[in-house]
């Protein structure tokens, strides 16, 4: 069956109810194939056009790891920004029944743009959507995309490149430290067009006790070889 022809028709078409039990069980869910092959390369080909960015970053120079991303700049390519528009609702639901179960107070709205006027109202006014490269040997450090005093608890990143095609190695994993516990990774195997949603920082586990709070991270490990690019959506914006 082909996928409908729309963003938004994917979207809609997804059982987001078994997604947010996916993301309390792991603290992690993929959307396979949300974007077609087409749209991939058309924002793995905006790379190298400056005009699109706010800022151009190099791992090693900050002890981040090995490879570039470049923050986009505001207004957003259409696609990123209905990317981004169109997952916040859905994320928004769970983010906020991980609140109530971790008992922090912050709830989140039910839009995209009613959010990003309390960022934008907090200082936080730079938008964070970003696109990532990897060569050869590059890598990503474990680490939190925060940014700020008001960060949105999950974000999503979308493989741009074919495994095994573009690209070897470079697996996305995810750790997680749980109380008194030694960390746990976890790869998460993608396909070019697979979305990938996660924790940021903190998730609720459930124990014999009740729930308590995880500490989760995420990287990218060694590229083998080929290039590798993905695009990162996070929803809260930047001081």
């Amino acid at each position: 069956m082909s996928a409908p022809a729309t963003l938004q028709d994917r979207l809609a078409a997804r059982d987001w109810a078994s997604f947010g039990a996916e993301l309390d069980r792991h603290g992690s869910a993929v959307l396979p194939g949300l974007l077609t092959a087409a749209e991939c390369r058309e924002l793995a080909a905006l790379y190298p056009q400056e005009g699109h960015f706010r800022s151009h970053i190099h791992m090693a120079r900050h002890g981040f790891g090995q490879g570039e991303y470049r923050y986009f700049g505001y207004p957003l390519p259409d696609l990123v920004a209905e990317l981004r528009a169109g997952l916040y609702p859905h994320l928004a639901a769970v983010a906020n029944g991980w609140n109530a179960r971790m008992e922090i107070g912050t709830r989140y709205p039910g839009t995209l743009d009613t959010f990003l006027q309390q960022c934008h109202a907090a200082g936080q006014a730079r938008p964070t959507p970003l696109l990532l490269q990897y060569g050869p040997g590059d890598f990503n450090c474990l680490h939190q995309d925060l940014y700020g005093e008001l960060a949105f608890p999950l974000q999503v990143a979308f493989l741009l490149s074919e495994p095994g095609g573009d690209f070897t190695g470079g697996e996305f994993v995810l750790t997680e430290q749980r109380p008194r516990m030694q960390s746990r990774a976890e790869v998460v195997p993608l396909r070019q067009g697979d979305a990938v949603a996660f924790a940021v920082h903190h998730r609720p586990v459930r124990g014999n006790r009740g729930d308590y709070r995880v500490n989760m991270r995420h990287g990218v490990s060694t590229v083998r070889g080929g290039r590798r690019h993905t695009l990162g959506i996070i929803f809260h914006d930047a001081t």
